[in-house]
């Protein structure tokens, strides 16, 4: 049976542009679609004093479970309108929100979350949930933003934008280059792998010395990036891949390439503290601040 796209579903705007992006994946997958409502009352206000919460009746553990069992079927029944030929299912799950999303997302080819509206300082706000969830989940995970039009019917085209990948040529690249590159031929496009580099500290003072060294690590650098492609461009001759090495800081080169991107992929690496998962700054930065779709690549 082909592993499902599994998408976290909330009450929020945010979900539900999540759910049709998930949709749209799926049929690309040409993959079963999983709606996932996870009922984590921690912290939910149940005193007396809150008598209503948006008119949905008693705010009690069992009219929020109500209000939740309604959202998650209006989501599912527009998801099976827009997409008819698309395999849907829907479950309600207790618990914490990250963990169970987490282990719902192990035999799911990918997790795709909603993340909220920007914030006063100008980032998306992906918010505790999010961020915990992208650090326990091994699958790929696919962070969608608020849709700023309204959302095109199924059979309307999508613009075939580029696929961009920000590449740590220091790291473990393979698992986020096949992401990028399977993404990219399913979607009859470009990948533009950026990699942004500086001088290490201790050559702060060489270009002054030898106006030649800045180049010659350019050019190493690029060669590295190059001979990272090199197998995927083989292995996917359809898909045109660009090379972007760029001076200065990666997160902010990689947003500058993303800002016409049509999905952005970042990797960060699999960390076990005692605490949870781990977040690199480049990933955390372009998870807030990227306006495409970005999803998550983890790697050893």
């Amino acid at each position: 049976m082909t592993p499902p796209v599994t998408v976290g579903v909330d009450g929020f705007p945010e979900s539900r542009a999540a759910a049709d992006w998930a949709a749209r994946e799926a049929v690309l997958r040409e993959a079963p679609l999983r709606l996932v409502h996870v009922e984590d009352w921690a912290g939910v206000p149940c005193a007396p004093a809150f008598e209503r919460l948006e008119n949905a009746g008693p705010v009690g553990a069992e009219g929020l479970r109500r209000r939740a069992g309604a959202v998650l079927e209006e989501v599912a029944d527009d998801v099976r309108r827009r997409y008819p030929g698309l395999p849907v299912s829907a479950r309600r799950m207790p618990g914490r929100a990250a963990a169970v999303l987490s282990v719902q997302a192990a035999d799911s080819q990918m997790l795709v979350l909603g993340s909220r509206g920007r914030g006063v300082v100008g980032g998306f706000l992906l918010g505790s949930v999010g961020i915990a969830t992208v650090g326990l989940t091994v699958t790929p995970v696919v962070l969608v933003r608020p849709p700023g039009e309204p959302v095109p019917p199924p059979a309307a085209p999508v613009p075939n934008r580029d696929v961009v990948v920000g590449v740590d040529v220091r790291a473990d690249t393979d698992p986020l280059l096949a992401f990028a590159f399977e993404e990219a031929a399913r979607r009859g496009c470009s990948v533009r792998a950026v990699h942004g580099w500086s001088l290490p500290f201790a050559f702060s003072y060489a270009p002054q010395l030898d106006p030649g060294v800045r180049q010659e690590v350019a050019d190493n650098v690029a060669e590295e990036l190059s001979e990272r492609l090199r197998p995927w461009r083989a292995r996917y001759p359809s898909v045109k891949a660009e090379e972007r090495v760029l001076v200065g800081a990666p997160a902010e080169q990689v947003l500058y390439e993303a800002a016409d991107a049509g999905l952005v992929a970042v990797g960060r690496r699999i960390r076990r503290p005692p605490v949870g998962g781990h977040l690199g700054h480049v990933a955390h930065a372009v998870l807030h601040h990227a306006t495409a779709p970005v999803a998550v690549i983890a790697h050893d």
